[in-house]
């Protein structure tokens, strides 16, 4: 509980290929000062299973995602037990901060992990899983479960599924400006 309301740093750099994008930090995950660093959280076995890395990373080997052409960053800082104790203010604010990370950085993609804090954050509550017609500048937005052990709705092999669709869209994008 020490950890409740603590903030975690973006790893992030221009040019990316993927930004991946949390909720926000779990407890865990601020009190380590890694992301998606909780025991059960599905988000790194899932990125190695879809091809992402060469093997499995662990939280603590989080900055190797940058020289691969990912990064990482949550759509609210501040760490809570769960995404609900979030408030639509939060989460709204967050998405306006979200947005501008990557029109700084210009990422390819913005890969948001939680369909729901995407709905509240951006207004869009019709919004599904997979690309998104709205745009950050020019980072295209994908959307995905969250990674979360909580989020029993989407099993591990679903979503390394969904992983791999945007793998694939990520590599023709970077292939498409070479």
């Amino acid at each position: 509980m020490a950890a409740h309301g603590r903030s975690l740093p973006d790893v992030i750099g221009p040019g990316l290929r993927v930004l991946f994008c949390g909720i926000n930090p779990g407890l865990y995950s601020a009190a380590v000062q890694h992301h998606f660093a909780r025991p059960g959280n599905r988000f790194w076995p899932a990125l190695h299973a879809a091809g992402f890395t060469p093997r499995r990373l662990y939280p603590h080997e989080e900055r190797e995602m940058l020289a691969l052409g990912y990064g990482l960053t949550n759509i609210v800082d501040r760490a809570t037990a769960t995404a609900d104790e979030l408030t639509p203010a939060e989460l709204k604010a967050g998405g306006r901060m979200l947005e501008a990370k990557a029109r700084r950085f210009r990422p390819a993609f913005v890969a948001i992990l939680g369909i729901s804090a995407y709905r509240a954050a951006f207004g869009r509550p019709r919004a599904v899983l997979g690309l998104q017609e709205e745009t950050f500048g020019p980072a295209r937005i994908w959307l995905l479960p969250s990674p979360s052990g909580l989020n029993a709705h989407y099993q591990p092999r679903r979503l390394v599924e969904l992983l791999r669709e945007l793998r694939r869209a990520a590599e023709a994008a970077f292939i498409g400006k070479a």
